[in-house]
């Protein structure tokens, strides 16, 4: 009964992974396709699927399939895994009602579309009645989830994200980097200004060919385009599915390096998926292993990799040659030299590698202090700047380059911020273990050849899915749970030569 159990979960489970692909398409293409008269229809469509969804999940069956499964024996190392996966999502699904799911999605629907037109026109008042909707909603989520898993509010969304990460743990490793980051920050600008300063190559440079840069580089680190695509949209990101991956990016024709860059971060994320582990596709334990595992994947290939001098090696030439360039401007130690300048800005996405875990904390502690009720939304612009100037030195003039940049919290997307800098400090420490068991590894990025990275991660990480918890999965491949030290040694020797 046991092993027939578990198989009808299966089968389950994967009808609620053919809706969620379907779901994650039609997002990509709200996102980065479709004509704005249709965001209403859209999500509609969007809040049905995921009803459909939660009813499979939810239905009277599951509780004593469960049951039955976990009662009985026989099943694999992976099977025991998925079950306990598995009966994760039927825990925070039933605690949820179905007209809460439906409502929480059209909101999201309506205040992304709002969001959009209200950082064209530089006007939080616009976004501010729907994302009050959806934090109101959100809230309510939280609280539902909270109570059925035992957590507190913020922790129940956090751990929709993160699963089995916890804010205490988070603020313990973020208040240790608030002390350290500013000094940090001090010295790598009185370093960089003994440096010879870079010199910025001449545009400007036409969209297409930035595009089609990113779709070389794309191809190099290993995107299969018979599996996914390169498209536009207001905000970098990657969605779709594992066999169905969708990046997009934002040009600028005055700075090829923000969409160059926002493409191999993006790029990263997209590896990630491909590489799960496909016997597991449409089962839990075949997903991503959280948020901070996908970033740590994402920026393993744009900062770790793609903002080395060894990346430009090989990536000079083919820059210059693209846009034609002459001069020293174009040689790999000046694009280094520029792509690993240390400023303090204001966007989050153009952040460098010191000042990116400062816009983070900001983030996680004003929605911390939202959730809560410690906040109220309309107080957002303001606290917005007075926290950049107190982190960063610096008060954004506008709330487009303010609290208007990020999509996350209009979409519906609260306790993920966090990840970011937890993802950050994962690729130091699992870029340095890759390192010391493949040395081949950075001679293969300076020619262009990055088959030994990505070898190492399928086998290491992607294929893992969600096999094991982020800790254990960390400590197998590095031999440590996460230490924020690695991620410190790297930046000292990256930014003071240390």
């Amino acid at each position: 009964m046991s092993d027939t159990a578990y198989h009808k979960l299966e089968n389950r489970f994967r009808r609620i992974g053919l809706l969620g692909e379907a779901g994650a398409i039609l997002h990509w293409d709200s996102a980065a396709m479709m004509p704005q008269g249709g965001a209403g229809a859209r999500g509609e469509q969007l809040a049905e699927l995921r009803a459909i969804s939660h009813g499979i999940l939810t239905g009277p069956e599951t509780s004593d399939l469960i049951e039955a499964a976990t009662n009985g024996g026989g099943l694999n190392a992976w099977q025991k895994a998925n079950l306990k996966m598995i009966r994760r999502h039927w825990l925070r699904a039933t605690a949820i009602p179905e007209d809460l799911i439906v409502r929480f999605s059209r909101a999201c629907s309506e205040s992304e579309t709002r969001w959009r037109q209200a950082r064209a026109d530089n006007d939080f008042s616009h976004v501010l009645p729907y994302a009050e909707t959806v934090l109101d909603l959100t809230r309510q989520t939280g609280t539902a989830k909270a109570e059925k898993l035992g957590l507190g509010l913020y922790d129940a969304l956090l751990d929709e994200f993160d699963p089995g990460q916890r804010s205490a743990d988070i603020d313990v490793i973020f208040d240790d980097l608030t002390a350290w980051l500013p000094g940090f920050l001090d010295d790598v600008l009185v370093h960089q200004a003994t440096e010879e300063e870079g010199i910025k190559p001449d545009g400007p440079f036409p969209i297409e060919t930035q595009k089609a840069v990113g779709l070389k580089f794309m191809e190099a680190l290993g995107f299969e385009f018979d599996h996914g695509r390169l498209d536009i949209s207001l905000h970098p990101f990657c969605g779709g599915t594992p066999d169905d991956v969708r990046i997009t990016t934002r040009y600028d024709e005055s700075d090829f390096a923000s969409a160059m860059m926002g493409v191999l971060h993006e790029t990263g994320h997209a590896l990630y998926e491909r590489g799960l582990p496909k016997d597991w596709r449409h089962q839990p334990v075949g997903e991503a292993l959280g948020m901070s595992m996908h970033e740590s994947q994402s920026l393993l290939i744009e900062m770790q990799v793609c903002r080395s001098l060894d990346f430009f090696t090989y990536a000079a030439p083919v820059l210059k040659d693209a846009f034609d360039g002459t001069g020293e401007a174009w040689s790999p130690e000046n694009l280094h030299r520029l792509n690993s300048r240390v400023e303090r800005g204001f966007i989050r996405v153009d952040a460098d590698e010191v000042t990116y875990p400062a816009h983070v904390i900001l983030r996680y502690r004003l929605e911390r202090a939202l959730i809560s009720g410690d906040m109220a939304l309309k107080d957002l612009p303001g606290e917005w700047n007075e926290g950049m100037q107190n982190l960063l030195g610096v008060t954004p003039p506008t709330d487009a380059l303010g609290c208007l940049q990020d999509i996350h919290w209009y979409d519906g997307a609260w306790g993920y911020f966090p990840t970011y800098t937890l993802g950050a400090m994962t690729a130091a420490q699992i870029f340095a273990a890759a390192k010391r068991v493949q040395p081949q590894i950075i001679d293969g990025i300076r020619s262009g050849n990055f088959a030994p990275l990505l070898t190492w991660l399928r086998e290491n990480i992607h294929s893992k899915g969600s096999s094991l918890p982020t800790r254990d999965l960390l400590t197998n491949v590095t031999g440590q749970p996460l230490n924020a030290d690695i991620f410190k040694d790297h930046l000292r020797h990256r930014y003071l030569g240390q």
